[in-house]
Formats: structure tokens, sequence, C-alpha cells
């Protein structure tokens, strides 16, 4: 399942959750936007119990987006214990997105 933040609950299910967390930022009008939804979708069916997956509509937040910088989407970005750990900018395989990940997930399980 994927969750859609916004600026008010961004703190909450990202910065406060127990598990690494994905974020798409991520626009409606962006072409490669919606080319990289299908993979974080993968993503979010694959580790559903081990990753949280969220999606920041960045026209509808502007205040978490810009507190984060974000200066091009598709904008991928990984949480870990309340921090930023890892920021993917543009188009790029799963597999790439998966190896960005594997170690905090891998730690979070270790943490169990």
């Amino acid at each position: 399942m994927v969750i859609n933040l916004t600026d008010v609950n961004f703190k909450k299910e990202v910065l406060e959750s127990e598990l690494p967390c994905l974020v798409d930022f991520w626009a409606i009008w962006c072409g490669p936007c919606l080319m990289v939804s299908p993979i974080v979708e993968e993503i979010a069916k694959e580790y559903t119990s081990k990753l949280k997956v969220c999606k920041m509509n960045i026209d509808e937040a502007p205040v978490t987006s810009s507190h984060y910088e974000i200066m091009a989407i598709p904008t991928l970005m990984i949480f870990h214990k309340g921090k930023e750990v890892e920021r993917i900018v543009g188009v790029v395989p799963k597999e790439q997105v998966i190896n960005k990940l594997k170690p905090y997930l891998e730690e979070a399980e270790k943490e169990k």
C-alpha cells in the first residue's frame, strides 16, 4: 500500500515511522514521474511489512518539498530513523532503488 503524504501527515508517517520509508516526490504534470510510479508501486507490494512507501505531490505539499529542497522530480528519498539517508533524482531502474534500500531494510530486520 502506498500512503499519500501531505504537509500535515509527513512527520507522523515518515519521520516517526518504525520502518524505513521510501518517499516519491512527484507531480501530475511530470512525465518522468509517471514512469517511476509503477516502480514505486511494485516496491510497495514486494516489501509490504518491511518498508513504508509514500508519495508526495509537490504541488499539494509545498512546505515539505521546500524544506527538503526538492529541485527536480521525480525525487525518491529514503528515510530511516527519522532522517534522510539516500536521495535518487530522475528515472532509475527498480534494481537501483532496491540496492539503495537494502542496507536499511537489513538493519531494520536485525532490530526486530
